[in-house]
């Protein structure tokens, strides 16, 4: 007599075909033509079997997004041992990431979503964010390990002060996002991280 079919294994199976689907979709025609009707179409399910996960095509997006950088490892910055070096090519790469059109769109819907959902704004910036977040701070922690980045600063301050400007610039448009741009962020955080000179 064969077996019964395990509901854990098919509800896997679908979950994971929800989120490939999504990542597909965004990827074909980006977020603002994504809908959980062409999600569940291409994943093969029911609408009903989205919204008995997920509140929305929102939550979708983030569950897809965690699941894709989860799959790459955790985030960890690079540490050569010159902190402005690795800093400078992190900046670079988010700032790349920001002015990418394709990247970017999925990004700015996902980060006006957060607007209107508190529960959505927790998740994306516990799931999505802090870890990138983190390893920042963890390289920087290392940096005032080893005397490169002043005694007392706060790490969480200092993370903001490097990220913030290029999401304030991204997200009123204030101008481009350029490797100049993303170096002199660099440049300027340094003259406040470094030790002040005697």
């Amino acid at each position: 007599m064969p077996n019964a079919p395990d509901p854990a294994r098919r509800s896997e199976r679908s979950r994971k075909a929800i989120l490939d689907a999504t990542l597909a979709l965004l990827h074909e025609a980006g977020y603002p033509d994504l809908t959980v009707e062409a999600i569940a179409a291409r994943a093969g399910v029911g609408k009903q079997t989205i919204y008995r996960w997920w509140s929305g095509r929102g939550a979708v997006v983030l569950d897809a997004l965690v699941e894709q950088m989860s799959a790459a490892g955790p985030p960890v910055l690079p540490d050569s041992g010159d902190l402005e070096a690795d800093l400078r090519a992190v900046v670079r790469a988010i700032v790349a990431e920001l002015a990418d059109p394709r990247l970017s769109a999925t990004t700015r819907a996902l980060t006006i979503e957060t607007l209107s959902s508190e529960t959505l704004a927790e998740h994306v910036r516990d799931r999505l964010l802090r870890p990138q977040l983190d390893a920042i701070k963890a390289r920087l922690r290392s940096a005032r390990e080893t005397g490169q980045l002043r005694v007392g600063i706060d790490l969480d301050q200092a993370v903001e002060l490097l990220i913030g400007p290029m999401y304030h610039r991204w997200m009123l448009r204030t101008g481009p996002l350029t490797d100049e741009y993303a170096d002199g962020i660099v440049d300027l955080a340094m003259v406040a991280l470094q030790p002040r000179a005697a």
